[in-house]
């Protein structure tokens, strides 16, 4: 029986006595097992205190009430309990908006550089911190070691990015078309902010969110996902090292209480703004709740991402961008590759080359480094990927390659899989997957492709592979989504604007964009300025 082991005794309850541990040898043991994972060891953290399964309110890890519910959070791998993390109610989101506006009161008055160099040692500790942050990350989402150590990066990029664009929050001055009159405009951070992030990017998530708010000025209460808040947690104690001050960041962690703490965050009139990654029917729940108070909303929510390759396109590329669109995080990503549609000449040379390439991915433990792919979040979403291969395959599909459960390897898992013969009738058309199974449709023309790339009420991500420049413009405006890979199957990039159209939401993370959703324009007009005084 391989045993894993947890880094915090559960007796353990205050910060000051967490911080003892550091570098300390591990207080309780857990075994943590599955049979056939004799490859899943969990490393010790080289900090202990990063595991912190505490509330986060004003700048502290607070010790459990004596009648605080909990809430297990699971390793996917084993389905065991790594942790039992509080299960907060409305009172302690209400307790943690209060901490945030009274913060704002004097974080507002910070200037620009101190927000960016707050940022700046953030981001240090981060990368400081990498080893263990992916530890985590793989332990409670399950992804490969090494894309857990990606996310660790691309979190931190949004830090470096957001320090940088602290300073650069400009107005503008504008003509006045009465004269003896002066306009100027100035961006001022909306106020408290509510955050709501996903599983899938347990890290990247939270900074991409949490680094544009705090570089405009404003303070946070942020709702970690219920089945990966160890990862916010470390994030918010690396927070407090880097020296913001107490009430700027707040985390709220819970499972059950969901929906009515989303409701909080929505119809609190202390709240400004609310920003949330997730699905296109909680998006609209959240936006009704948000019309009480009129808050200012950015959203990023479901997709149904097609790819699309041409007969002109380079296929080996082709296939490597699929790869890495379709299987990262074993599909579990907002713009990963839905609809795969490939041109009819080179359609079955396209399928056997992408399954040789699939036949060689290693599914595992993420801890075990020559595992690629590692186990889906839970049952649900296991279930889920399932009925859409069966569906295909009732309709008249052929699943080429897997289509199974693996459950020699624990319930999170499933096979890699590819299906040919997909038509427009069969859920994956119109559902969004989330999981590794690559759905290719065959099509004929430009036209007919981009017809069925935009028969969809969501428009987050699309990617397309040709050589030809006039149809690269061409298929690139007519796509309708926020953004189109071209010749690429990887788009995220702290630089670049991160959003969709339709009901995909509104609103851009990421880029210089970014930060402008956290602020209102103020204008001021100066009259009575004439002309220069003779005397």
């Amino acid at each position: 029986m391989q045993r894993l082991t947890t880094l915090i005794s559960p007796s353990l309850r205050s910060r000051s006595l967490l911080a003892s541990l550091r570098g300390s040898p591990p207080l309780l043991r857990i075994p943590l097992t599955d049979a056939a994972m004799s490859t899943h060891s969990v490393p010790q953290l080289s900090d202990p205190t990063l595991l912190q399964p505490f509330p986060f309110l004003n700048g502290e890890f607070l010790p459990l009430k004596p009648s605080q519910k909990t809430f297990s959070v699971t390793d996917p791998v084993s389905g065991l309990t790594i942790a039992e993390v509080p299960e907060q109610t409305v009172e302690d989101t209400q307790a943690a908006i209060e901490a945030a506006s009274n913060a704002f009161k004097t974080f507002r008055k910070t200037s620009a550089r101190e927000r960016s160099n707050w940022l700046r040692k953030w981001n240090d500790l981060v990368l400081e911190n990498k080893e263990d942050l992916a530890t985590l990350i793989t332990w409670e989402n399950g992804k490969p070691i090494a894309d857990a150590r990606g996310e660790v990066s691309y979190a931190a990029s949004f830090l470096e990015w957001f320090a940088e664009e602290a300073p650069r929050v400009y107005g503008d001055t504008i003509p006045s078309s009465v004269v003896g009159n002066r306009v100027l405009t100035q961006r001022q951070p909306i106020g408290v902010c509510g955050l709501i992030t996903p599983w899938n990017f347990p890290a990247a998530m939270v900074t991409r969110k949490i680094g544009p708010a705090l570089a405009a000025g404003c303070t946070v209460v942020l709702k970690a996902p219920g089945e990966t808040p160890l990862t916010s947690l470390a994030l918010a104690e690396l927070a407090c090292r880097a020296g913001f001050p107490k009430g700027v960041i707040n985390i709220i962690t819970t499972l059950e209480n969901t929906p009515a703490i989303g409701k909080e965050l929505c119809t609190n009139s202390i709240v400004k703004k609310i920003s949330f990654t997730g699905s296109t029917a909680v998006g609209k729940i959240l936006m009704e709740q948000s019309s009480s108070t009129l808050k200012k909303l950015s959203f990023e929510l479901g997709g149904n991402a097609p790819f699309i390759v041409f007969d002109d396109a380079d296929l080996d590329k082709a296939i490597a961008g699929a790869v890495s669109s379709k299987f990262r995080s074993s599909g579990q990503t907002c713009v990963c590759a839905n609809r795969i549609f490939v041109q009819e000449g080179i359609y079955e040379e396209f399928a056997s080359k992408l399954a040789e390439k699939v036949k060689e991915f290693k599914i595992g433990s993420g801890y075990d480094k020559k595992s690629t792919h590692g186990p889906l979040i839970h049952s649900a979403a296991v279930h889920k990927v399932h009925e859409h291969v069966e569906n295909a395959r009732e309709a008249g599909a052929s699943v080429v390659l897997g289509g199974k459960k693996m459950e020699h390897l624990g319930m999170n898992f499933y096979e890699p899989t590819l299906i040919t013969g997909m038509t427009s009738d069969m859920r994956i058309y119109r559902e969004e997957t989330f999981g590794p199974v690559a759905a290719l449709f065959p099509f004929k023309t430009e036209k007919e492709v981009v017809e069925l790339a935009n028969d969809s009420d969501v428009g987050l991500a699309a990617y397309f592979f040709s050589r030809d420049y006039s149809r690269i413009w061409r298929v690139a405006e007519a796509l309708e989504v926020g953004m189109v890979g071209i010749n690429t199957g990887l788009i995220s990039d702290p630089a670049a604007p991160f959003g969709g159209v339709k009901q995909s939401g509104f609103g851009r993370e990421g880029s210089k964009y970014g930060i402008d959703e956290y602020t209102v324009v103020k204008m001021m007009t100066f009259g009575g300025i004439g002309e220069l005084q003779r005397e």
